[in-house]
């Protein structure tokens, strides 16, 4: 493999030929300049599985959302598409349904076995941000290939509340790999055998974990949040400074059906019916649209780190968060109604940490939950 220090595998898991790279083995990449920062990496950046990625000091405001296509850079798509750009320095506010790009403070100098894919931290998808990544000559979203080495950039379109950011403000997160780690489903099948990853009956598992949606409450009960329009700011870096009922009406039961009719293009945050379990051996991914359930996106901020519901980090179950979004038409929505798959990949080593332990983790042990910014 192409970095130094050879991982050396838990006895718990069979030594693998691929894997995710867990927190130490992201700390030596940058050690041996395949991560090259322009800032050092703040406390707690480096998480269990990932990498939060951090923006830089210059914002671009553009015309429209863009890929460089293989011979061009993102600075040839900037140059021909900015309308302005600005300062990030002291904070500014990035406005709804408008396009930003920003260059992030982690430039990358990939080994050649060694490929990155990109996701919106949890904190993000819940406050309708759509946050992506992009990288010179790379010809899709939150993608970096294997042997990459060039500068990282974030694609930030705020879809409901506007927000205030910052340089080294936190919207994104990389995770690298080695190969293919993803279960098959027969693995999956075994390790839902040894160790229940799913609560409650019988798990469905084809191209990953289903989950279904939780909408049955007793009279009156909360079952999930649709997001105002017209709402004050969220400053993505400052955690309970904004009142819940200032940017959210509640949802509640109206019987035993369990219905939820989704408006177009509204905003909802509702929560799986199953409570999730990732083992410190595993990390796992939603995915976050699948048009045979439905014209609607159910996940935005799709990773899970090892140890995300697990007993040994203080998770005992942990229920999923969605960030849902229909498209085109209203949508029914039922109780129990399958909205997504978890897929679980292999860790190349157990983590040093994991979620929950000691690390400041905003979501262990959740159910339905807002992000970190509300109180």
């Amino acid at each position: 493999m192409g970095y130094p220090n050879a991982m050396t595998m838990p006895t718990t898991v069979a030594p693998a030929i691929s894997g995710i790279l867990p927190a130490q083995a992201i700390r030596r990449l940058a050690d041996a300049g395949a991560i090259l920062p322009d800032h050092p990496f703040d406390a707690g950046q480096v998480q269990p599985a990932s990498l939060d990625l951090r923006l830089g000091g210059i914002a671009y405001r553009v015309r429209a959302s863009f890929l460089p296509g293989r011979a061009a850079t993102i600075a040839d798509k900037l140059a021909d598409l900015a309308l302005h750009q600005f300062d990030l320095s002291a904070g500014a506010v990035l406005e709804t349904g408008c396009v930003y790009v920003v260059p992030l403070i982690e430039r990358l100098a990939l080994p050649a076995d060694i490929a990155a894919a990109a996701n919106p931290k949890s904190s993000t998808g819940r406050i309708d941000v759509f946050t992506r990544v992009i990288a010179d000559g790379v010809t899709s979203f939150d993608t970096v290939p294997a042997g990459y080495h060039g500068r990282l950039y974030a694609e930030i379109c705020p879809q409901t509340f506007p927000i205030v950011v910052r340089q080294g403000s936190k919207l994104s997160q990389l995770r690298l790999r080695l190969g293919d780690p993803r279960e098959s489903d027969t693995a999956l099948a075994a390790l839902h055998s040894a160790s229940p990853l799913v609560s409650g009956g019988t798990a469905d598992i084809e191209g990953g974990i289903a989950l279904s949606v939780e909408l049955a409450a007793p009279v009156g009960g909360l079952v999930g949040y649709r997001a105002k329009r017209n709402t004050g700011v969220v400053d993505v870096d400052r955690p309970g400074a904004c009142a819940i009922e200032d940017f959210w009406e509640p949802i509640t039961t109206a019987g035993a059906k369990g219905r939820l009719i989704l408006d177009p293009d509204e905003f909802y945050i509702l929560a799986s019916k199953e409570a999730v379990t990732i083992p410190p051996t595993h990390a796992s991914e939603m995915m976050p649209f699948n048009p045979l359930v439905g014209e609607f996106r159910v996940h935005y901020a799709g990773f899970m780190d090892p140890g995300f519901g697990h007993a040994e980090a203080g998770g005992v179950g942990a229920r999923v968060v969605l960030e849902v979004r229909s498209h085109t038409v209203p949508f029914i929505l039922e109780d129990g109604q399958i909205i997504g798959r978890l897929v679980y990949e292999r860790m190349l080593e157990r983590p040093d940490a994991l979620y929950g332990e000691g690390l400041g983790s905003n979501y262990q042990g959740q159910g339905l939950k807002l992000s970190k910014h509300f109180r």
